[in-house]
């Protein structure tokens, strides 16, 4: 079925208006980026073939240009209309660099770093250095890899606590299973951290383990 033969009410762009994106499927929202199919497919089989062709629809965060144009139907055009799409949808949902975020709770430290390292492929181990306020001064990716404590060194950490002036450091990694439990070695890397900032009297206040969109907290599980 082609485009042109869904009911008026029933095709995408019509429905968005009368409804609100909020009602649409993932196929529909594709479909209005990518705006036409082919001249042997709707628009509506191309966009639910786009899907298909990643595990779930938060993989497109990653997605290049080359693994898009591989899906038959998808040229350049399109391929660069959904990345286009992508990049503001990330750009939307991160905080104004220009204001300082705040960090009052684990919710607002998942917050910031949820949409980056939810649907990593590898574990990433991310610091926020924040200032007396406990607001964001500088975000940094200190390791990528599996977690270890002898990889993990406090002295890379705090080095850079001191050069930004932080008063205290968050710490998140991701567990690309989408599991957030802690594993001893998660816990043993809180520990050293937390002995090193007592020495150097920068606090870490959290450890946030970071699943597929959910997290848990090392603070509110009593090992901080």
């Amino acid at each position: 079925m082609m485009i042109r033969d869904v009911h008026i009410a029933d095709r995408p762009r019509e429905r968005l208006m009368a409804q609100g994106a909020g009602s649409l499927s993932n196929q529909e929202l594709i479909a209005i980026l990518l705006r036409t199919g082919t001249k042997e497919e709707s628009v509506l089989i191309l966009a639910n073939r786009l899907l298909t062709s990643f595990d779930k629809i938060q993989d497109l965060k990653d997605a290049t240009i080359e693994e898009l144009v591989a899906v038959k139907g998808i040229g350049k055009a399109k391929a660069v209309q959904i990345l286009a799409a992508v990049e503001i949808g990330k750009r939307l949902y991160r905080k104004n660099t220009l204001e300082k975020y705040t960090i009052r709770s684990p919710e607002d430290a998942a917050a910031y770093l949820m949409t980056d390292m939810t649907s990593l492929s590898q574990e990433h181990f991310v610091v926020l250095f924040l200032n007396v306020k406990n607001e964001v001064l500088h975000k940094q990716t200190v390791f990528i890899g599996s977690l270890n404590s002898s990889i993990v060194h406090p002295r890379e950490i705090f080095r850079e606590a001191v050069k930004r002036s932080a008063a205290s450091i968050v710490v998140a990694h991701n567990h690309p299973s989408g599991n957030p439990s802690p594993s001893p070695e998660d816990i043993e890397v809180t520990k050293r951290l937390i002995e090193a900032g007592l020495i150097m009297g920068i606090e870490l206040l959290d450890h946030l383990i970071i699943g597929d969109h959910k997290f848990i907290s090392l603070k509110e599980k009593g090992y901080i």
